[in-house]
């Protein structure tokens, strides 16, 4: 079973990934609330993918994505972003983001995008 690391700063959403990604045969590994406890968290559980959102306190998802992909190359990062995040979203991908989920996201999408980073689809 896949093991996911869910980071986002909105406990609420967490909760949606985490119901969403357990619904569909995924194990949550753990969760992190900005970019910064995202790399501890990804050193520590060594999870097998990474939901990123971009936009959070502290340390964002593109510096969480970073430091995550400086620690592990092979490290697979799905950004998630809102619709108005265009830009970040290319510089996520630019800077080695596996895929991305554009908020408010359908749960298909989510498990679909999993999916194909695993080559499941």
């Amino acid at each position: 079973m896949r093991k996911i690391l869910v980071v986002d700063d909105a406990k609420v959403i967490r909760m949606v990934i985490k119901q969403i990604l357990t619904r569909n045969g995924f194990q949550i590994a753990g969760e992190a609330g900005n970019g910064k406890e995202a790399l501890e968290k990804y050193k520590e559980l060594r999870p097998d993918a990474v939901t990123m959102d971009i936009i959070m306190p502290e340390a964002d998802g593109i510096q969480g994505l970073k430091e995550i992909l400086a620690f592990d190359k092979q490290a697979k990062v799905i950004m998630i972003s809102a619709i108005d995040q265009r830009d970040s979203l290319t510089d996520a991908i630019r800077h080695g983001a596996t895929d991305y989920v554009v908020k408010p996201f359908e749960d298909d999408r989510m498990v679909t995008a999993l999916k194909n980073i695993f080559g499941e689809a």
